[in-house]
């Protein structure tokens, strides 16, 4: 009688250690991780002093790298390095003759995200961007003629570059990352220590697809 109570007993513990086993996942939100990712910008210009300007957006390649840095369970850090194309595109009518421009701007963006994370499978982002200009590519078309002029530019001296704000939401689906931003210009270094504005600056809405290793 007293083995069969105790095989009982060994039974049901066995079962519920399985059960708890089976229906408990694990949170990862306080772990280092790092990751790749890929994706698309949807760019445009906007006009900073607020006057009518008309541009039509285009689509870019978005890919780089992240690192999760864990401040806890709830904050983080989430510094990235991404390639990333903005631009715009452009139409109208010049004697008679319809034309288009499209400018293509390549950068290296870096943002530096405050990431809080309510729960396990949503981050939370919003943060501090340095953009790097290193190409701008613009094609025109117009009646027969047709021509592209590209420019690379040099980066060595940080302060001819771009600050901006970028912000979104990341949803964590194991290993797999699916990541929503938008983000714009703030302000332009000119080079020579003195801080301007530019007039027309870049905006963006960005979506990717990571993979956390």
């Amino acid at each position: 009688m007293k083995k069969a109570i105790i095989m009982i007993a060994l039974v049901a513990f066995a079962t519920t250690s399985l059960n708890a086993q089976t229906t408990t996942t694990t949170d990862n939100r306080g772990k280092l991780t790092f990751g790749v990712k890929a994706g698309t910008n949807y760019s445009n210009v906007y006009d900073s002093e607020g006057e009518d300007f008309v541009a039509d957006g285009k689509f870019g390649l978005a890919a780089g790298a992240f690192v999760v840095v864990p401040l806890g369970k709830i904050f983080g850090i989430q510094p990235e390095v991404l390639y990333s194309q903005k631009g715009f595109k452009s139409t109208g009518t010049f004697l008679g003759t319809s034309y288009e421009m499209t400018r293509t701007t390549d950068f290296i963006d870096v943002p530096i995200l405050i990431s809080i994370k309510p729960v396990e499978y949503v981050s939370l982002l919003f943060g501090p961007q340095f953009s790097f200009l290193m190409k701008q590519t613009d094609d025109f078309t117009g009646g027969s003629l047709s021509t592209s002029q590209q420019d690379e530019f040099d980066n060595s001296n940080l302060r001819k570059n771009i600050f901006g704000l970028t912000g979104g939401v990341d949803f964590n689906i194991d290993h797999l990352v699916i990541g929503l931003r938008g983000g714009w210009d703030v302000k332009n270094n000119d080079g020579d220590g003195n801080s301007t504005t530019p007039r027309y600056k870049n905006m963006w809405y960005q979506a990717t697809i990571g993979y956390k290793f």
